[in-house]
């Protein structure tokens, strides 16, 4: 069922990539990911899937802790594998929270929350997990994998499933369910699924976490350098998890994911259910004014993007607009014109758009139906 929603604001918008904007941006030295916050909620920006050396990654955890702080985030995790410890030889270690110790204390210089995560690392099923705000790794790392769950679990930890459309475990790259998978959510043992990792987004993943009331996430799973594998110098940017906290902690963070409030930010889409998508887009989009041209019908807008997205909004209703085709486009931080035609000489304006670049289900857009009240003779 589609939600409309009516505000007391006109949001123009547009979702179509603007990755010429985003370069521009960092040319000024700004690649920092902005979003704005939602009411009762900040929104905090995360990855919580990332690797070093001391797992399978080819970088020392300051270089995760200063990408982060590059890129404006708030919390990362470095989720290294328990059980695949590829540079041991070169790397010896016993202590499987060395990694997340190094990033904790090089983070104290930066205003950046590190959270204690490690990797359950298994065959299909159940595959890979991550477990994070856990205590001790060590103790995870078990021959059984329920008994590696169940001892993720006992130190409080949200438990999410990586990546379950990998062609590794999943050859036709769709994600499934498994009897095993089913035992985990009923025992409580399975919180969140990955919807989105590294370079790919599972529409199956996104139904299952429909359907089983999983939180939606998405995170890079970097193992290289997020520069280069999401080439954020001509514009690009790491697929991360916005979190909806009441606060700016680790505790707050940890709350926001179990009561899956999260949204998904990959290649300029936003995606997750749309009681936490919508507040987002609304939350984006200011209106800065609104007024008739003089002796005419047509009401010239003027509206302001707050984030980091672009936007592209298709025009559902009765007006056309004098600027723009039916796709109406916002670049990220920046102000656009618009003028409407069609509607009454009075104080209320209606416009209706689906917005092309959200998804708060598999290959559905939000409807959202967006109203502005004005004196008309004092805007002539």
């Amino acid at each position: 069922m589609v939600r409309q929603f009516k505000v007391l604001v006109l949001v123009l918008a547009s979702w179509s990539f603007s990755s010429a904007s985003r370069a521009e941006a960092q040319e000024r030295g700004s690649r920092r990911i902005t979003f704005p916050n939602v009411p009762d909620y900040l929104t905090l920006k995360c990855d919580l899937h990332q690797h070093s050396v001391f797992s399978d990654g080819s970088v020392w955890p300051d270089i995760r802790v200063e990408e982060a702080v590059k890129d404006g985030l708030d919390a990362i995790s470095l989720t290294e594998h328990l059980e695949y410890q590829p540079h041991r030889e070169d790397i010896p270690h016993e202590d499987r929270n060395r990694s997340y110790e190094l990033a904790r204390e090089l983070a104290r210089d930066h205003d950046l929350l590190v959270v204690h995560g490690s990797e359950i690392t298994r065959d299909m099923p159940p595959g890979h997990a991550n477990a994070i705000f856990i205590r001790d790794a060590n103790t995870i790392l078990q021959e059984d994998a329920m008994g590696a769950f169940r001892e993720a679990h006992s130190q409080g930890a949200f438990i999410f499933w990586n990546h379950p459309d990998w062609v590794e475990q999943a050859p036709d790259g769709i994600a499934r369910l498994t009897p095993l998978h089913r035992q985990l959510i009923d025992e409580r043992l399975l919180h969140g699924i990955e919807v989105v990792n590294e370079q790919t987004i599972s529409e199956e993943a996104f139904q299952i976490a429909l359907d089983e009331g999983l939180t939606v996430l998405g995170t890079s799973d970097i193992h290289g350098l997020v520069d280069w594998e999401f080439d954020v110098p001509g514009g690009g940017h790491r697929p991360i998890t916005l979190v909806f906290a009441k606060e700016r902690t680790s505790e707050a963070i940890r709350e926001a994911l179990f009561a899956g409030r999260t949204v998904v930010w990959y290649r300029n889409q936003l995606i997750g259910l749309p009681e936490f998508v919508e507040p987002l887009l609304l939350a984006s989009i200011v209106v800065r004014g609104a007024r008739y041209l003089e002796d005419s019908k047509v009401v010239e807008v003027t509206i302001e993007n707050l984030s980091d997205a672009s936007f592209s909004l298709r025009n559902l209703g009765d007006v056309s607009f004098q600027r723009s085709t039916d796709i109406v486009t916002l670049a990220p931080h920046e102000e656009t014109t618009l003028g409407v035609k069609g509607a009454s000489l009075g104080e209320r304006l209606e416009l209706r758009f689906e917005v092309e670049n959200a998804l708060v289900a598999p290959r559905k857009h939000p409807e959202i139906r967006l109203e502005t009240w004005f004196d008309a003779e004092v805007l002539r």
